[in-house]
């Protein structure tokens, strides 16, 4: 049953790849020279550490194989879903606060290492050169954030719900203030601070109903994997 449910989901993507007008994180050639090298090497350590542990966790069988795809996919679809904004970026959910509480925050950034070269070759959203920025603002940052919100909200004893939606809602509003920080440092204009506020300000307008959004359904999607005896044990026990 679970293995036809995810062949639906990977049927539901490719029926709602949009098409790639104004369809970007970061766009190809946004960046200037020297915060493509710098956002590549700051994000490099979190993916040697990333791709370690996915290979453990794939290790695990081909029920953890099957998991690990659902969560890529899950990432995939949400953050195709995208509504232009500011000029060279867009605002779209992120879909990584599902794989970070499931696997955590390093194979979270894995995971959407991935989907980011195949949505910058394939959709022309993102790009090549500013793939270490993109990777670092969705991939690392975010599963970050939405990982410490739960572990934290779990020990103090919050309804795991409500930690799920909190999770999956502030990771996806951190990626967007750290990319805003990313193209304020990139065009910091007469004030850096004043740049990194306009670009923050742009986001908000679409950015905030959109991880409100998120939220929920990570809470559905969640719940949905928790009737399935397949998954109860990432489902269950979480990162690990």
């Amino acid at each position: 049953m679970l293995k036809t449910n995810f062949r639906l989901l990977f049927l539901l993507i490719f029926l709602l790849i949009p098409t790639p007008v104004l369809a970007m994180h970061i766009m190809e050639g946004f960046l200037p020279v020297k915060w493509v090298i710098f956002w590549d090497l700051v994000t490099l350590p979190f993916l040697v550490i990333g791709f370690i542990r996915l290979q453990k966790e794939a290790n695990r069988g081909p029920g953890a194989k099957l998991m690990l795809a659902f969560a890529g996919a899950f990432i995939f679809v949400l953050s195709a879903l995208k509504m232009p904004s500011v000029t060279g970026s867009c605002s779209h959910p992120t879909g990584t606060g599902l794989a970070a509480i499931l696997f955590g925050p390093f194979i979270t950034t894995v995971l959407g290492f991935i989907v980011l070269i195949f949505q910058a070759l394939l959709l022309a959203h993102g790009g090549i050169t500013t793939l270490g920025a993109n990777t670092f603002s969705m991939a690392v940052a975010g599963p970050l954030v939405a990982y410490g919100v739960y572990k934290g909200l779990q020990k103090a004893g919050f309804n795991n719900n409500v930690s799920i939606f909190l999770a999956a809602m502030l990771g996806d509003l951190s990626t967007y203030m750290i990319t805003s920080g990313q193209l304020a440092l990139a065009f910091p204009g007469s004030s850096l601070f004043l740049s990194a506020l306009k670009f923050m300000g742009i986001f908000a307008l679409t950015q905030i109903p959109l991880a409100i959004s998120e939220g929920i359904l990570t809470v559905l999607t969640y719940n949905f994997l928790s009737r399935y005896e397949d998954a109860k044990i990432w489902v269950e026990k979480g990162e690990h």
